[in-house]
Formats: C-alpha cells, structure tokens, sequence
C-alpha cells in the first residue's frame, strides 16, 4: 500500500522502534500502537564523487638571475605561480530515503514479522537485521611539503648581506655561505669536523640543520617548487539525462563553486539512461503484482561520466533507483508461521538483493 504524506500511521510506525548498532538502523515491529502497520521508504541514489587533486606551487629566488653563476644551472622557476590538476575521481553510489516512494506492509494481530530500515526509513530488510552502509570517513588531508616562502634565506645571511644595496653583493655573500653550509656537511659526514658530534642522534640534528639552510640558500637562486594533494567530495542527485557543471578548478584558488567563473568548469553528465522492466515469468509474460505487495525498486541504469577541458576524467555505467520502477513480493512470503523468508536490499538502489527461508 502506498502512502501519502498525511496517513497517521507514519508518525506512530517510526516512534516505535529498537535501535540497532551504532544507530545506524532501526528494527520496526508491528502492534496495536501502530495499527499492525509498518511503514518504510524506497530509495533514490545520489552520488558520492571524492576528486583527488595535486596543487603545485611555485616560488620564484629573488636571485634568479645569478644561478647560473653561483649555483651553475639556468633551470630556475622565474614567476611565481600556482597550478591544479585532477589527478583521480572515483564515484560511489548510495541510497537515501525517497519522501515520494512511502508504503505500508499492512499485517494482522500476532504477526511476527519485523523489518530493518535505515535512519531516514530506507528499507533495508525484512525478517532479517541489516547494517547501514557507514557514512564516508573523511580523509585526514596529506602533509604538504614545506613551502618556501622565498625569505628564509634571511634566517642565514650576516650583517655585511643586509649593510649591502647591491643585489651582485647580495648574490654573491649568499653564494659564499651555500658553500660554507656545504662543506660543513661534507666534514660532518667523513668525520673531519672541528667539533663533531657525541653522538648519532646529535649528528643527525646538524645535519637536518645543514640540509634546511642549504635549502633555503639554494632557493634565493633557484627558486621553490611545492606539491600537495587535495581531495574534495561533492554529492549530487541525478534526476535526468543532460550535462552540467558540478564544480570549477581555479590556478588561483583550487576547488570553487560551479557558479565561480574564475576556475574552469568540471562537468558531470548523465547519459546512457535505461530504464528496468518488470519481471516476466517462463512464458516473458510481465509478472502480476500481488495483491497487497511488499513493494522493492528495480533499478534501472545510467552512464555518468565526468570531464574537464575536453578530457575524459571517469565514466561508469551504474544503476539507479530513480531510473527504475517498482515491483512487490506476496506478503504471505514473510508472514508464513511455518516457513517464513527473509529478504535483504541493496542500500544503495533499493533492489532485492537476497531471499530466503528463516532459519532459527
């Protein structure tokens, strides 16, 4: 039986209920408190899209113009900038309940029957406990690199470097003490330091210190380059055929809304879209629906697929609720006293996915 929003029997379906794990789903039984009726949803399936990109940021030496000098290569990052790239996606459907696809399993005093839904009321199973599928974790973000911010050099230079208004003077005070953070590292490391180490841990320590202000000297000429990766997860509802733009990826500032034009549009279009037929028996004759039916979705299908600048970024053909129709099992399947089945559903489109007979 299907229900409209003002049938009062909701309200008292959903109040009843046991809890299951983690309060993911609820167990509904049926009593004279809910008029021995259990109400319960069908879903509609949304898409969870997690975008992997690197962010790469490049910082320009104040003393570019003298590498090939004192550091001996031209191959310098000369402008500073910064630029994105999609790396990944990958598209995982779900299932939430659907307001517009509500029914009734209508049973009679005594019924032992019981089903398992979701929070929202998404039907998961029947007779048999079933656990929600867990929400997506959100991925602690990668450790950037450390960026340069193009003045640590200063950290390092003496008072004949700052007393100097000649960028030539400059460059060469700062060559001079790369090659002096240099060859300490080289005295270190074959043991012919002045003052060496007590011990292994202390070594360690000065040369992680060398190799910081060798980075930092090295970067007044050369410049930086930094990597990081980005992920972002964006959620989205297709309700039909048709191309839009679910997010835009800026050089200025990563990921933005689809109504930012500073970033280039990322589109999502669904396409591809075949709808489910109803179930035939031996003869291809379509099945009858029983007569006060236990209603579950038969999902049709549909190719999603996203792209940027003419580039193909993922495309997948997947099934979905809202593609399909509807069909039912004869209640008397899970009401029998003697025999009595179970079935489970898919979570993410709703359709049957197991039956059985109850084994106690």
């Amino acid at each position: 039986m299907r229900l409209t929003r003002n049938i009062p029997v909701l309200v008292a379906a959903l109040a009843f209920f046991a809890s299951a794990p983690a309060q993911q789903t609820r167990t509904l039984t049926a009593d004279k408190h809910n008029e021995y009726g259990l109400v319960y949803s069908l879903p509609v399936t949304e898409l969870r899209i997690e975008v992997t990109a690197t962010k790469t940021v490049r910082k320009a030496g104040p003393y570019w113009k003298y590498a090939k000098k004192y550091i001996g290569t031209d191959k310098v990052v000369r402008d500073d900038g910064e630029e994105w790239t999609i790396d990944r996606v990958s598209v995982t459907p779900y299932g939430v309940a659907d307001p517009e696809s509500r029914w009734l399993m209508q049973l009679k005093p005594g019924a032992t029957t019981y089903i398992c839904v979701a929070d929202d009321g998404m039907l998961l199973a029947i007779n048999a406990e079933a656990q929600a599928p867990a929400p997506a974790k959100a991925k602690a973000p990668a450790k950037a690199p450390k960026a340069f911010t193009g003045k640590e050099y200063l950290q390092y230079v003496g008072e004949d470097f700052i007393a100097s208004q000649s960028s030539a003077k400059q460059a060469q005070l700062l060559a001079e003490s790369l090659m002096e953070v240099r060859d300490a590292k080289v005295s270190l490391t074959r043991g012919t330091a002045e003052s060496m180490p007590t011990d292994g841990r202390q070594l360690e320590l000065m040369l992680a210190s060398l190799s910081e202000q060798e980075a930092a000297l090295t970067a007044a000429f050369a410049g930086s380059e930094t990597v990081a990766t980005v992920q972002r997860t964006f959620t989205y509802r297709p309700e039909k055929k048709g191309k839009e733009v679910l997010f835009r990826l800026s050089d200025f500032g990563g990921f933005t809304d689809a109504d930012d034009y500073s970033g280039a549009p990322v589109y999502i279009e669904i396409g591809g879209i075949r709808e489910a037929s109803l179930p035939t028996d031996a003869d291809g004759a379509e099945k009858k629906l029983p007569k006060d039916a236990v209603m579950y979705a038969l999902p049709g299908t549909a190719t999603v697929t996203l792209s940027a600048s003419g580039r193909k970024l993922f495309s997948e053909e997947m099934p979905m609720a809202q593609f399909g129709t509807v069909f039912g099992l004869a209640p008397s399947l899970f009401t029998s006293k003697k025999e009595p089945s179970y079935a489970t559903f898919d979570p993410a489109t709703g359709a049957l996915r197991e039956i059985g007979e109850v084994k106690e």
